[in-house]
């Protein structure tokens, strides 16, 4: 992200909560100092640095904040994150959307890593899906990366995915991916609920086929049919408990909505105490 766009966003981040004025730190002497302590109440992989750190500097530019802890790092629970020092009145105003930040792309980022670790060594990557919070696509593909996974088209314009509709509308599999070819060069992709519409797409020849919901006994059996030739990405009622068993059957990717969706946030403490 460019730090032009990553300015604007802050700002709208910060208009939200401060909208005419923050009342509360308006109690605070203009000129007093303040420092501040981050620590995490759980395990948890760190991401979001640059974010939080523009919150604090937008409202005070000579805020220095030193992080103790690398971006993506894996820490545990209780451990120091940043130190930070400046105007009290900025890191009160800026407390709150700082950690939001903070807190939910560490959140995406440490259950990234939780399914970039389940399928280690197996050769397949698992890839993040559209299913993201409005605003923060950018944020949280960032952070997906950031925990050892990948990303898949950031939006409706980098890639075609074929998808059920889309083939109803177009009249087959083939007619869709034959138009898909004929409109552009960006990666087409076709989505598939059963062997029959497997055959047809490997004839149709797009640059990877979807699984949608097919079983590891079915999975293996389209990896068999495929023979390594179209890229195959399994998605679908995957969850830490049955990933393993789904990469080994031979898929290249394993797309999961939960990476960005189902985020709880991780949970942060920001202490400040006046220095002067």
């Amino acid at each position: 992200m460019n730090d032009a766009l990553k300015c604007i966003e802050i700002r709208s981040f910060l208009e939200e909560d401060i909208g005419s004025g923050d009342i509360t730190a308006a109690i605070i002497p203009e000129n007093a100092q303040a420092q501040a302590e981050v620590l995490t109440r759980e395990d948890m992989t760190v991401c979001g640095q640059a974010w939080f750190d523009a919150v604090l500097k937008y409202l005070d530019a000579k805020v220095k904040i030193n992080w103790m802890v690398a971006e993506g790092a894996a820490v545990k629970k209780n451990t120091l994150l940043c130190k930070v020092s400046g105007s009290a009145r900025a890191l009160l105003t800026g407390e709150r959307t700082a950690l939001n930040l903070l807190q939910l792309l560490s959140a995406t980022a440490t259950v990234s890593r939780l399914y970039a670790d389940a399928v280690a060594g197996t050769g397949c990557k698992v890839l993040d899906t559209r299913k993201t919070i409005p605003g923060l696509r950018e944020a949280q593909k960032y952070a997906v990366a950031c925990g050892g996974c990948y990303n898949h088209r950031i939006g409706l314009y980098d890639g075609v995915l074929i998808k059920e509709n889309h083939i109803m509308a177009a009249g087959s599999i083939t007619k869709a991916i034959k138009a898909a070819r004929e409109l552009t060069s960006v990666t087409v992709e076709v989505e598939v609920e059963s062997m029959t519409e497997l055959t047809e797409a490997l004839a149709a020849k797009p640059d990877r086929i979807m699984l949608d919901n097919f079983s590891v006994e079915a999975l293996r059996a389209a990896v068999a049919l495929n023979a390594g030739v179209i890229e195959l990405e399994a998605s679908g009622n995957i969850e830490l408990n049955n990933i393993r068993d789904i990469a080994e059957t031979g898929v290249d990717y394993i797309s999961i909505g939960a990476l960005t969706k189902h985020v709880k946030a991780v949970d942060l403490s920001m202490r400040i105490k006046l220095v002067s």
